[in-house]
């Protein structure tokens, strides 16, 4: 097993506890759970591998990507109940998800040689695109664009990071680490700490 094939399976099993968690918020059947499951799962996978023209795309190449998130939406259906706050859960989920993810993407752009700023719209790809689409179908605010907060912000400067240690080290290991550790960081401190950028606020017009 590659250290891309472990991302991307740890990737697609944690997006996939996060899409079973909104989909229990939205009161949905087990076949609800298990396609939001797996949109949230292999959506940002999908969108990268379309864009690098990577054939076949990851999850039809192995299936077991798609059983692997469908297991875990079943496994939610059955005890979301169970989680006093469900959505406070979902948030720590989904920065743990966002953390494996963003290397996901980094790592597979490397691997095909891309350039470096492909390395780091592929690890921003990765990371926020199957959230995103997970809480547009359900009608949820879309964390990547909740006021102020470091999501799409913590993908970057992860996958910044990755591009900064490549060009110190070439071992694998130390990149992903180092692109994981600051994604993870960055978003946890916005959730623990309420860590923000400053937004934009409109002025009136000058005459």
């Amino acid at each position: 097993m590659t250290a891309l094939f472990l991302l991307d399976h740890a990737s697609v099993l944690i997006f996939a506890l996060t899409g079973a968690l909104v989909a229990s918020r939205a009161q949905l059947d087990v076949v609800g759970f298990a396609f939001i499951a797996c949109l949230t799962a292999v959506g940002g996978g999908t969108v990268r591998d379309v864009l690098l023209d990577r054939n076949p795309v990851f999850w039809i190449a192995n299936p077991s990507f798609i059983a692997t998130a469908c297991a875990a939406a079943i496994l939610i259906f059955f005890t979301a109940h169970l989680f006093e706050s469900r959505y406070r859960l979902l948030l720590w989920l989904d920065s743990l998800a966002l953390a494996v993810a963003v290397p996901a993407g980094v790592a597979t752009a490397m691997a095909m040689a891309q350039p470096l700023p492909i390395v780091v719209i592929m690890g921003m790809v990765t990371g926020c695109l199957g959230g995103l689409m997970r809480d547009v179908v359900c009608n949820e605010v879309p964390l990547v664009l909740k006021q102020g907060e470091l999501y799409v912000t913590a993908a970057f400067a992860g996958s910044l990071a990755a591009v900064a240690t490549s060009l110190v080290t070439r071992q694998e290991l130390f990149i992903l680490i180092a692109c994981a550790g600051v994604t993870w960081a960055l978003r946890a401190g916005s959730l623990a700490f309420g860590w923000r950028l400053p937004a934009y606020r409109a002025r009136p017009p000058r005459r």
